[in-house]
């Protein structure tokens, strides 16, 4: 059983083996078509260009330098940041904490209209039509 976690971990590797086929008949079709390509190149019938044309292969990486739209920016919102939200859930629980041992149990109901009073004011502001003049 796995108990929830505020961090990632890693996970084990997989072992995957893919299995090579060896196929006779396909083997014998390439070696014949290799000959016969190598008798019409010295009979004159084919040229080194068309001997070597199945075998050109353009490189993936060519224009993929012109394609590149630059490193995507980062959201300005600071609270779709990981690391902000789980700062934040931890110094509500520590908070929590010292003032349970401060206070004793009150302190949840202060952190509760705190918390209340902090997602009114978010969503207030979150919500409000944005005026036509920014």
């Amino acid at each position: 059983m796995k108990f929830p976690s505020v961090f990632r971990t890693a996970s084990p590797m997989r072992f995957d083996i893919k299995p090579r086929y060896y196929d006779p008949i396909k083997e014998e079709i390439d070696q014949r078509t290799s000959r016969i390509k190598q008798e019409l190149k010295a009979e004159g019938l084919l040229t080194s260009e068309e001997l070597d044309g199945d075998k050109r292969f353009q490189s993936g990486i060519r224009g993929a330098f012109a394609q590149h739209r630059g490193i995507k920016e980062r959201s300005s919102n600071p609270f779709t940041s990981v690391a902000m939200i789980r700062s934040f859930i931890f110094f509500i629980l520590l908070g929590g904490l010292g003032g349970y041992i401060y206070l004793g149990p009150v302190i949840f109901e202060y952190i509760l209209y705190f918390t209340g009073i902090v997602a009114g004011i978010y969503f207030f502001f979150r919500l409000k039509p944005k005026s036509k003049d920014e």
